[in-house]
């Protein structure tokens, strides 16, 4: 049986260790572990092939090579989200609520604290490793990663390396580990490893997802699936719609924020042809309703539209679409079978405009672009450590904010209550 209660007894250690050391130092080491990977890239692509090459094997979608894949291009871009998130400022130590009780005679702080340890269970997507390491370390979170079986190299590969700059820092390299079985048993385990494990995180798939929430003991935030909508209302330009949408479908298929259907306003339908030609150069398939496939009847992907398919993240070339009257009726829909991470309303009408983006329960939302910018890295947070579809302390992208909780500190001079 694999030994957690170690790993995580380790982790604590090491979450002390780093709690006492400085940002600066935080934040230099950080930087220290991004030279290692460019230094380490060779290495790092011959791991990551030896799990490409099994998968593809396997039968592998191009949507989950895509993820799992490993390349000069990606390890530069964790690079730069380790050195973004070590210019950052450190969200701990921060008082956001002070009080004086005189007639107790104590004073009281509520500051940022971090949580402690914490555990990520993720799918076949290698840069998550190095991402979820740099914001857990720098709000001296230490991190255990349980990636998927297919990422089992690249995913260890990545760690040796961040455990390696840790080491020649003098820093417990603790701060950083990957669970080596990937057996449901072991997955079981780890969710129920609460003594050691202050919050846990799944990335990944809706079973995945669904699977945390059934099985864990520990504390979670959700990150959910992304069936994301783009709406297109009567006064939109044709253009800007079918750009925005062919962007949101088909920049990249296997991400959580790409687009999976569209909603068109009735009188809006004379845009559709020119948004079916854009798709079609990508060989987009298009499942539609019988208002909308009457539209672009000739179009030589199109199908029939069930009521299914407008509850499914195709995570792939395909689209569905759904007419609606008004805009009104677009938000009950969307509020109905999205997932609540992102939604875009394509409009000039500014009051429909406002009425959607406050109306729309969903994460992000947005007015004339396109979904594919919910990012952390985008939203200025650097790395993320996943995007939240929960409404706890922390929703949508989730960067350093949402890796602290709160500690109360109260001084007094021997008070007692009265």
């Amino acid at each position: 049986m694999y030994d957690l209660i170690t790993l995580g007894k380790n982790a604590k250690k090491a979450s002390s260790e780093l709690l006492i050391l400085s940002d600066e130092k935080r934040s230099c080491a950080l930087k220290a572990v991004a030279k290692a990977l460019r230094d380490n890239a060779e290495y790092l692509i011959q791991e990551n092939k030896k799990d490409v090459s099994l998968s593809e094997q396997k039968g592998a979608t191009l949507a989950f090579i895509d993820r799992l894949t490993l390349n000069e291009k990606v390890i530069e871009g964790m690079a730069v989200g380790l050195e973004q998130v070590a210019e950052l400022p450190t969200p701990l130590g921060k008082i956001v609520y002070s009080y004086e009780n005189e007639q107790q005679g104590i004073s009281i702080e509520k500051k940022t604290a971090p949580f402690g340890v914490v555990g990520i269970i993720y799918e076949s997507r290698p840069n998550v490793t190095a991402d979820a390491f740099a914001l857990c370390f720098k709000t001296a979170n230490a991190v255990i990663l349980k990636g998927g079986s297919d990422s089992l190299r690249s995913n260890t590969a990545i760690a040796n390396v961040i455990k390696g700059a840790l080491k020649e820092f003098g820093i417990d390299e603790n701060a950083i580990n990957v669970i080596q079985d990937t057996s449901r048993q072991t997955t079981a385990e780890f969710m129920r490893l609460n003594k050691y494990v202050d919050l846990l995180i799944p990335r990944g798939s809706a079973s995945l997802i669904k699977a945390a929430v059934e099985n864990s003991t520990i504390p979670i935030i959700e990150t959910g699936s992304g069936n994301c909508h783009v709406y297109v209302d009567k006064s939109a330009k044709a253009e800007m719609a079918a750009e925005v949408i062919f962007n949101a479908k088909t920049q990249r298929y296997s991400v959580c924020n790409a687009c999976e259907s569209i909603v068109i306003n009735k009188d809006a339908l004379e845009i559709l042809p020119l948004i079916a030609k854009r798709l079609q150069e990508k060989q987009v398939e298009i499942r539609a309703d019988k208002k909308a496939s009457e539209v672009i009847k000739d179009y030589p992907f199109l199908k029939d539209a069930t009521e299914e398919d407008f509850y499914t993240e195709y995570g792939g070339p395909i689209i569905s679409v759904k007419t609606v009257d008004n805009v009104d009726e677009a938000i009950e829909h969307i509020n109905e079978h999205s997932t609540h991470h992102s939604e875009s309303i394509i409009t000039e009408n500014l009051e429909n405009a406002q009425k959607f983006l406050e109306r729309i329960d969903s994460s992000s939302v947005y007015h004339n672009a396109s979904t594919r910018f919910t990012d952390g890295f985008v939203f200025g947070l650097g790395a993320e450590i996943g995007i939240s579809t929960q409404k706890m302390h922390a929703r949508g992208p989730m960067g350093l904010d949402a890796l602290v909780t709160w500690k109360y500190i109260v001084k007094g001079n021997g008070s007692v209550r009265k």
